[in-house]
């Protein structure tokens, strides 16, 4: 944790000291000029910039939460630009301003007092201010690439308190610091990981599609390193240097340093000789020492006294207050939030106008038998939207792109007249477009043409198995392991989800997951017990009989699988269900039996669901043209991720991957099936309604 931790740490310490410096300038000041009256002033303005601050982070935080994830990834993208930005901005502003930062509060809060309780509160406010608002933007930057790490705000929590307590000491005068050199060395470490939050920001900013390049790699070591070793985490969580890196991140990275670092070397050598004939270091206490009786102003009749409690709560309350009407007002309303009746009798009941756009609608059957429903024209009957055999009691979800027109619910009892709701009339949006009717003749095509593919893909799996089981047989484990990746990748490829090859999946593929002896279960067989043996030290004389079983299973299900009963209207669910199995064995290792080879079983998935893409393709675009171009993009992310995470025959374990990079192959996973999930709903089969 520590290394997600330490640019926080370093972070709240600087800024915190930085605050804690001004702070600490201001209330010497007051009391050298015999004001301590006004020290609450000083303290309402500093609440004020720590309320201003932590809005500032919860509205980053939660209307991220609420974006899209190639949304977030810009919107972080964006931010991490702009820390970088305040970042730099602020090395340079400290190094220059350290020797003048006390006579310089000094001369504002000398005119505060003049001018009254609101200046000295505005003075306290915009000098502490500005540290809180650098603060928040950058933790939360670095908060982002370190996942669900607690890392960085321990780090910066450990940095405030122990800043707190150099500026007590400071003040008190039982501390001395030499300042300059303090924040110089700061600085300098600053700079480098200010760099590597610019790449990182720059790498975010091409996964959300705002710049090019997200697969010109210029250094691609995720195959030649670990990434869950010690010394990669430390890199990644300080420095934000990843295996993978684009050009764009690289010439960005080796920019900024070149051109910061020697701006803010040469400034340090031109400053230093000034700082000669002091001959002593700068200190809070020296600094605050100097104040003379200049705060005479001061010492004016007290005004009428007021609440002491009404300014400080409100200015707390305020920036809370209006954070919070940020994020409740910039959060999108959920698509589904209407729940329709479905019956003969309460039909359409709670169906109102929906807002354009793609909605969820929650159907639920009240009634007493299954009903199917359509969400209609009633004009013209065109059809947007249906479910079929919706049980009694239960609720499904109906998925349906909204637009300008009339719409109402189609309930059709089993055994009664269809009932069609009132309906509502929709503004804006364009003109909506109905879902065409898909029958089982227009799948009769594409089914073929992935039946084929299937065969085929057997008839390789046979082969392999078979030498698989000479490898066994004949002792050369060494090589097994290898037959078996082989092997298991193109079952993988042929979209074994959800029962697609009846009982076969189960001894083919099945996990030991609650069978009573786990691993050594008699019942535990086919690829994944022979992982758990090739990779737990098994012999060769204890994996000759399921190696011979998973054999005779891949032989038997290439006999039946020609006369096995695939449903047509079973084909479009498959381009969802596939990945969906992915995300949640493969992609989370709940599968691993010992190879780490997660990601390789989830490559090929993903080239099965590119393969049953392309045969439904023709009715896709005929239907919704713009879903398969996105779809496409989704999946080259993710074919991306996968690729920069093997070398060769070598995958990287899933447990082994980075924070972040976990984040992103999950994310992009996600994206995926969230772009998928129409696929069913348009290919529907249709009956009339």
């Amino acid at each position: 944790m520590w290394d997600d931790a330490f640019p926080s740490f370093l972070i709240g310490l600087r800024e915190g000291l930085e605050a804690g410096l001004i702070v600490s300038i201001l209330v010497a000041t007051l009391v050298r000029a015999e004001a301590r009256s006004r020290l609450p002033q000083v303290w309402t303005g500093v609440l004020a910039a720590i309320a201003v601050a932590m809005s500032f982070g919860a509205v980053l935080t939660f209307t991220a939460a609420s974006m899209p994830q190639t949304a977030q990834e810009a919107f972080g993208g964006v931010l991490s630009v702009i820390a970088v930005a305040f970042v730099t901005a602020m090395v340079f502003w400290m190094r220059r301003s350290a020797r003048n930062l006390s006579s310089e509060l000094k001369q504002k809060v000398a005119g505060a007092l003049a001018m009254g309780s609101g200046m000295l509160i505005l003075t306290s406010f915009l000098a502490v201010g500005r540290e809180g608002l650098e603060t928040a933007l950058f933790l939360w930057t670095t908060a982002q690439a370190a996942g669900e790490s607690a890392g960085p705000l321990t780090g910066a929590a450990i940095g405030l308190l122990l800043a707190a307590g150099l500026c007590w000491g400071l003040y008190r005068r039982v501390l001395k610091i030499n300042l300059t050199k303090f924040f110089t060395a700061t600085g300098v470490v600053l700079i480098v990981i200010a760099a590597g939050v610019l790449g990182y920001g720059l790498r975010d900013l091409q996964e959300g599609g705002v710049l090019p390049g997200k697969t010109a790699y210029a250094v691609d070591l995720a195959g030649s390193i670990d990434a869950g070793s010690w010394y990669s985490t430390l890199i990644q969580g300080v420095f934000n240097l990843m295996p993978t890196m684009t050009w764009l991140q690289v010439v960005a990275y080796v920019a900024y340093l070149a051109v910061v670092m020697t701006l803010f070397v040469r400034g340090v050598r031109v400053t230093a000789p000034k700082a000669k004939p002091e001959r002593r270091p700068e200190t809070v206490t020296q600094r605050s020492a100097g104040a003379s009786g200049e705060g005479s102003a001061a010492r004016k009749p007290a005004a009428r006294r007021r609440p002491v409690w009404v300014v400080p709560a409100a200015v707390v309350a305020v920036p809370a207050v209006v954070a919070g009407l940020f994020v409740a007002l910039g959060r999108p309303k959920p698509a589904g939030d209407q729940t329709v009746a479905v019956s003969e009798t309460d039909c359409g009941k709670g169906f109102t106008a929906p807002e354009p756009g793609r909605q969820t609608f929650q159907m639920h059957n009240t009634g007493r038998q299954a009903s199917e429903v359509y969400l209609v024209d009633p004009s013209t009957n065109a059809v947007y939207g249906e479910i079929e055999g919706l049980a009694p009691g239960t609720t499904r979800d109906l998925v349906a792109t909204i637009a300008g027109g009339t719409y109402a619910w189609r309930c059709v009892p089993a055994s009664g007249k269809a009932v069609t709701s009132k309906a509502v009339t929709v503004t804006g949006g364009g003109a909506a477009k109905p879902v065409a009717p898909v029958s089982e003749q227009d799948l009769a095509a594409p089914l073929k043409s992935y039946k084929a593919y299937v065969g085929k893909g057997l008839d390789t799996l046979a082969g392999q198995t078979r030498a698989l089981q000479h490898d066994i047989e004949g002792g050369h484990l060494d090589k097994a392991r290898t037959d078996w990746l082989t092997a298991h990748r193109t079952y993988a490829s042929l979209g074994a989800a959800y029962g697609t090859f009846e009982d076969f999946d189960k001894k083919i593929d099945g996990r030991a997951d609650g069978l009573p002896g786990g691993e050594r279960d008699k019942d535990f067989s086919g690829f994944l017990r022979l992982e758990y043996g090739l990779w737990h030290g098994r012999s060769a004389k204890e994996l000759t009989g399921p190696a011979r079983q998973l054999s005779t299973d891949v032989a038997g299900l290439g006999k039946a699988f020609p006369s096995q009963d695939f449903d047509p209207g079973d084909l479009p669910l498959r381009a969802h269900e596939i990945l969906e199995n992915t995300l949640q064995f493969e992609l989370t290792g709940d599968t691993d039996e010992g190879s780490g080879t997660n990601l390789a079983t989830a490559d090929a998935n993903l080239a099965g669901t590119r393969e049953l893409l392309t045969v439904l393709e023709p009715l896709l675009t005929d239907r919704a043209p713009k879903v398969l171009p996105t779809v496409d993009t989704d999946i080259d992310r993710v074919q991306k991720l996968l690729d920069a995470q093997h070398d060769g025959g070598h995958w990287t374990p899933v447990e082994k991957l980075s924070d972040a990079d976990r984040r992103r192959l999950d994310g992009a996973t996600g994206q995926l099936l969230e772009d998928l999930a129409p696929i069913p709903d348009l290919l529907e089969i249709r009956k009339s309604a």
